[in-house]
Parts: structure tokens; sequence; C-alpha cells
């Protein structure tokens, strides 16, 4: 037991949220996530110097996140405008967060936000079905039902369950899941204007995150590092864990 605490005691303290896909908590990261990275390479493309030198400040950060999300939000917004159609939906807006707070986690992803919207749709349509709903309307127009209670946890439960099996977790999904099992929104044509609006905001992720410099995947979550090594050596035999991971001889 002293043996571990004293072998705690010389590694190096890590930085909260190092390795977890958010980032530290540092001059250079205030809030955590890579928000402030994403702002330097985008203000360093167009040229800003001011703005480069106080990148990392909380209200830079908060005014980037401004334009940021009126951007990204306003385009489709335009675009549903334009077009009559529900391009725009409550849980865009976590995923939008996602994108420029945490582009590097796997939860913001490509891979994992389609498929993680794919399964809240398909969850939520198939707990109307068995519960009846399909035809229902919106829960908002009428009191909750039981059944309706039932759609919303059965869609909810399904969808996290899926995500996980499929390995693509995108939290936002579980909003996606909730529009569509309380009715809002439960026509199938409307389903794919959902997707093609996720597909959108998606491009638009790929886009501002590659001009800022960031390495933002074209699909799949980047390969996560392999075992920590800290770890390992506290689980090693006592005398053999820096001998493991140096190559020389117990």
């Amino acid at each position: 037991m002293m043996e571990d605490r004293d072998t705690r005691s010389r590694m190096p303290e890590e930085a909260w949220g190092a390795g977890r896909g958010y980032g530290p908590i540092s001059p250079r990261h205030p809030l955590g996530g890579e928000m402030s990275d994403v702002a330097r390479g985008l203000f360093s493309r167009l040229r800003l110097p001011r703005l480069l030198q106080r990148y990392a400040q909380v209200p830079v950060l908060a005014a980037f996140s401004f334009v940021n999300g009126f951007v990204s939000i306003g385009l489709m917004a335009a675009l549903a405008a334009v077009t009559k159609e529900p391009f725009v939906f409550p849980s865009l807006g976590p995923t939008a967060f996602l994108f420029f707070y945490t582009p590097r986690a796997a939860s913001a992803a490509p891979r994992n936000t389609l498929i993680g919207h794919s399964i809240g749709i398909a969850a939520a349509y198939f707990s109307l079905f068995v519960t009846g709903l399909t035809h229902a309307g919106p829960a908002t127009a009428a009191s909750v039902t039981l059944p309706r209670a039932l759609a919303a946890a059965l869609s909810l439960g399904l969808t996290a369950g899926l995500m996980v099996l499929a390995r693509a977790p995108h939290p936002p999904a579980g909003a996606t899941t909730l529009i569509v099992s309380l009715g809002i929104l439960d026509r199938p044509p409307m389903f794919l204007v959902l997707l093609g609006g996720v597909a959108l905001l998606t491009a638009q992720a790929i886009l501002i995150n590659r001009l800022a410099g960031v390495d933002y995947p074209l699909w799949a979550p980047r390969q996560a590092p392999g075992p920590d090594d800290a770890r390992a050596h506290l689980s090693a035999p006592p005398g053999r864990g820096a001998a493991a991971g140096t190559g020389a001889q117990p």
C-alpha cells in the first residue's frame, strides 16, 4: 500500500480532462474543451492579430461562441425558411456546440453524429409503432398519456443502448429521439429532412474545423491513444513497471 502511494506521488499530475476528449483546463483552455484551438486557428487564418493575441480569454471565447452558434444555426434556419422544411430542430443546438467545443472528441465525429441521430429517429418511430401512436399527433397538443410516456421512455432507452452497441455515442441524439417519440415530428418524410439538417451541419463542422487547422476527422473518430502508461505502471509488480516501459532489464 505504501509503495503504491509513493509511486502515485512520483507520477506527474495530469491536467483535468487530458486524454478524455475535453482538453485540460489551463490558460490556453480556460473553459476546458478545445474551443480556444478552433478560435486561434480561425483568427490566424483570417489574419486578425489583435484577436489572435487574446484568443484564450474568456470574453473572446464567449463572443466566438456567439458568432459560431449564430452562423451555424442561422444558415440552417435560412435554408428552412426558403425550403419550408424543418431543417432546424432542437437537438442540432447541442450538436453544433460539440462541433466547436470538443471537435476531437469521439462524440463529435461525423460518424457518431450521423449514426447517433439516425438511431434516435429509428428508435423513436419504432416506439411510436409499438404503442400505436404513429398518427396520434404531438404530445404538446394534448396531455401526456400512458402510451406516450411509454413511447418516450422506450425510445430513449433504445437510443442509448443502440448507440453503445454501434459504438457511436452522440448525446444530442437523445433529444432527437424525444422530438420524434413525443410526436413533435412524426411523419417519415420529415425524418429524411432531419438527417439532411444533421448532414449539412456536419459539413459545416468539417469546413470550420479544417479551416481552423484542427485535426477534425472526415468520418470516424481518431484512434484513441494506447493504454495509459501511468495505469500500466501502477498495475505492474513492484520494481518492474519502469523496466517494462523502457525495455531495461529487471
